[in-house]
C-alpha cells in the first residue's frame, strides 16, 4: 500500500523536490501564453475581416468561422489522450510550431500564387485542429506548476485567465491599427511569429511535468485509445456540477463566438466603417477583465462561487449584446469595460472547480473532453449566424442573442445542482 502511494505521487514529486518553492516556471508559462494569445486575437480579428474585405459576404465569414471552430471540437476531444501520452510540455510546443506554420501560409499563398476561398478554409481548419491539444496541455500544467510555486489554486487560475484577458487588451487595438496600416494579410505574419516565440519560451524555460505516474502510464498503455476517452466522458457525466457548467457554457460560447466572429464585426463595419472601434471594444473588455482577474486572484477564495458565477455571467455576457444596439461609442466602451470586470472571475472559477474535482491522472482527458464539449456549439453558431443576419438583420439578431444568453445565465442562480460548487468533494 505504501509503495502504491509513493508511485501515485511520482508524477510531480521529482520536480517538487528539486525545485521546491520555484515560481519562475509558472510565470514563464504565463508569459508564453500572453504572446500566443495575442497571436490568437490577431487571427480572430484578421481572418473574418480578411474574408469581409475580399468577398464582402457575411455568409462566407460565417462559413470561415465554422471551419475554424469545428476542428477545435474534434481535436479537443480526440486529442486529449494524445496529450497524456506525449506530455504537456511537448504537446504545447508542437502545437504552437505547427499552428504558426498554418497561419504563415495564409499571407504566403495570398502574396505569391494566390489564395482561393477553399484553401483559406483548409488552412483555418488545420490551424484549429492543432490549437486545442496545445491549450489543453498548458491548462493541465497549471495545478502542478502552482504547487511548485506554492501559489493558491484560485490565484493561479486567475493569472492564467488574466493573461488571456490582457492579451485581448493589447492584441485587439493592435490588430485594428495594423489592419489599417499594413493590411489584413500582412498582419498574419506577426501572428505566425507569436506562435514561434511562445513555443521557444515554453520549450526552453518550463520544466517537464509528467501527466501520470509510471504505474498509471503502464496501465494506460494497456488500454485502448477510445477506452481512455470513454473514461473521461463518463467522469464528466457522473459529476452533476461539471455537467451543469458544461451545458451553460455550451450555450454562452455558441453565442459569444458567433457574435465576435461574425455578427459584431459585421455590425461595427456597417455602423462605423472601420475595424478600430471593434478593437477598442474588445480591448476595453479585455483590459478590465484582466483587472478583475487580479482582484479575484486576491479575494476569490472568499467569494460565494455560485452567486459570483451567475451575476458575473449575466452582467458581463448577456447585457453586452443589447448595449451594441446603442451605437454611441463612448457608451459602448464604458459598458464593455464594466462587462469585462464582471465576467472576469468566470473562467478562473470553472478551472478551479474542475481541478478540485478531477483526479490528476485524468486531467488531460477531462480537460480536453470538457473543452470539446463547451466548443461543440460554436461551429453551428458561427455557420448559422451569417444566414440569420441575412434573414433577420443585424439588430434583431443581436436582440435575440442577448435574450438567449440571459436565459442561460440566469438559470445558474436557480439550478440546485450548482450548490455543491462552493467546495470540493474532498472537503465534504
Amino acid at each position: 500500500m505504501n509503495n502504491s502511494i509513493e508511485e501515485k505521487q511520482s508524477s510531480t514529486a521529482p520536480l517538487l523536490q528539486e525545485q521546491r518553492n520555484a515560481p519562475w516556471p509558472i510565470y514563464a508559462l504565463f508569459t508564453g501564453n500572453v504572446v500566443s494569445y495575442i497571436g490568437d486575437v490577431l487571427t480572430l480579428l484578421a481572418i473574418p475581416w480578411f474574408v469581409l474585405q475580399t468577398t464582402g459576404s457575411v455568409k462566407q465569414a460565417g462559413i470561415t468561422g465554422f471551419f475554424s471552430a469545428l476542428p477545435m471540437v474534434l481535436s479537443g476531444f480526440l486529442g486529449s489522450v494524445l496529450v497524456d501520452r506525449l506530455g504537456y510540455k511537448r504537446t504545447s510546443v508542437i502545437g504552437d510550431v505547427l499552428s504558426g506554420i498554418t497561419v504563415m501560409l495564409v499571407p504566403l499563398l495570398y502574396h505569391t500564387i494566390g489564395l482561393a476561398f477553399w484553401q483559406l478554409l483548409f488552412l483555418v481548419f488545420i490551424g484549429g485542429l492543432l490549437k486545442s491539444p496545445a491549450m489543453t496541455a498548458r491548462s493541465a500544467m497549471v495545478p502542478d506548476l502552482a504547487k511548485l510555486a506554492r501559489m493558491r489554486l484560485e490565484r493561479a487560475n486567475a493569472w492564467d485567465d488574466g493573461v488571456q484577458r490582457v492579451s485581448r487588451f493589447f492584441g485587439a487595438p493592435l490588430a485594428g491599427v495594423l489592419i489599417a496600416v499594413i493590411g489584413t494579410s500582412n498582419l498574419l505574419w506577426l501572428d505566425a511569429a507569436s506562435f514561434a516565440f511562445s513555443a521557444l519560451l515554453i520549450g526552453l524555460t518550463v520544466p517537464e511535468v509528467a501527466p501520470v505516474s509510471k504505474q498509471e502510464s503502464a496501465k494506460a498503455e494497456q488500454q485502448s485509445y477510445f477506452t481512455l476517452l470513454r473514461e473521461g466522458v463518463h467522469f464528466l457525466i457522473r459529476d452533476s456540477v461539471i455537467l451543469t457548467i458544461i451545458i451553460v457554457v455550451v450555450v454562452t460560447n455558441l453565442l459569444d463566438d458567433a457574435n465576435i466572429s461574425v455578427v459584431e464585426p459585421a455590425y461595427i463595419m456597417q455602423t462605423f466603417h472601420s475595424a478600430l472601434p471593434l478593437g477598442l471594444l474588445i480591448a476595453a473588455s479585455g483590459g478590465m477583465a484582466f483587472i478583475g482577474t487580479i482582484i479575484f486572484g486576491s479575494i476569490g477564495h472568499r467569494l460565494p462561487r455560485r452567486l459570483t458565477f451567475g451575476v458575473g455571467f449575466t452582467i458581463g455576457g448577456a447585457l453586452r449584446f443589447w448595449v451594441l444596439l446603442i451605437p454611441i461609442l463612448p457608451f459602448m466602451l464604458g459598458w464593455f469595460a464594466l462587462a469585462g470586470l464582471a465576467i472576469a472571475p468566470i473562467n478562473a472559477l470553472i478551472s478551479t472547480v474542475l481541478q478540485e474535482r478531477t483526479p490528476p491522472e485524468m486531467r488531460a482527458r477531462v480537460f480536453g473532453t470538457l473543452g470539446a464539449a463547451v466548443l461543440a456549439g460554436i461551429p453551428l453558431g458561427t455557420l448559422a449566424s451569417g444566414f440569420v443576419v441575412t434573414w433577420l438583420g443585424l439588430r434583431t439578431t443581436l436582440f435575440i442573442m442577448g435574450l438567449l444568453y440571459l436565459m442561460a445565465t440566469l438559470s445558474i442562480l436557480v439550478n440546485p445542482a450548482l450548490k455543491s460548487m462552493e467546495k470540493s468533494p474532498s472537503s465534504n
